[in-house]
């Protein structure tokens, strides 16, 4: 992963456009294959240093959750900031999966439940409540992040667009 020179912002937005994931203008190259290696476009994504970028793996997660198979992994070689990104983007995506469930079924149809893989290292207690989780994490991520950081409304804010640009094709 780190011996590749690092991806533009534009490769990494036409990578996310091939997969399907219309969260961010931009990103026409169709031709850009970072779509075919998740783990260094996982990677990519937790590094970089636009937010959007970085924003954009929790409707990653939300459209392909076979991706997670790749998660932990990827988690492992990042360090500092960029891995706290993706284990706090991922865990959001798990909680927003689960709170909209029922939309997502009509929005993308039956997809595999995203595993939780890092509440335990996060050190956040899961309840029934998925969106007593988001707080929980949201609380959490500020806290280990030392951001003073709006992470609630982040996580909702990532879903409700990619959501809103869903119902928009589906239409």
């Amino acid at each position: 992963m780190s011996s590749a020179s690092p991806s533009t912002g534009d490769q990494l937005a036409s990578a996310l456009r091939v997969l399907g994931v219309n969260f961010l203008l931009g990103g026409t190259n169709e031709k850009e294959s970072l779509h075919e290696r998740p783990a260094r476009l996982i990677a990519e994504l937790a590094k970089s240093n636009e937010a959007r970028l970085r924003l954009s793996l929790i409707p990653l997660f939300l459209e392909h959750p076979e991706f997670a198979s790749h998660v932990r992994k990827v988690a492992q070689n990042l360090g500092g900031t960029a891995r706290l990104t993706l284990q706090c983007y991922y865990s959001a995506a798990v909680f927003l999966q689960q709170k909209h469930r029922a939309r997502l079924w009509v929005l993308v149809g039956e997809k595999s439940s995203l595993p939780d893989l890092f509440s335990r290292e996060l050190s956040v207690q899961i309840t029934n409540d998925s969106e007593e989780n988001l707080r929980i994490l949201a609380k959490r991520h500020q806290a280990l992040s030392n951001a003073q950081v709006n992470w609630l409304g982040t996580y909702q804010h990532a879903a409700q667009i990619w959501m809103r640009g869903l119902e928009l094709q589906n239409s």
